[in-house]
């Protein structure tokens, strides 16, 4: 993170959080569903999240 934003310089830096959420989130909930052979109950109990928020996602990252 430090390099990227040395390297922005005095561009402005926006949207930081999602930019990298969305980078780490997506790989994440697919290792875990696969790892659950895509079982939606035990792969949010795995990632503590309740299972709608991660049907959310899930949609959010068009894994669903």
């Amino acid at each position: 993170m430090e390099e990227y934003l040395q390297t922005m310089g005095d561009e402005p830096v926006t949207g930081l959080y999602e930019m990298v959420m969305s980078e780490v989130e997506a790989p994440l909930l697919r290792s875990v569903l696969v790892f659950t052979n895509y079982n939606q109950s035990q792969s949010a109990e795995i990632l503590g999240l309740n299972r709608g928020t991660l049907r959310k996602k899930l949609r959010k990252y068009h894994l669903l």
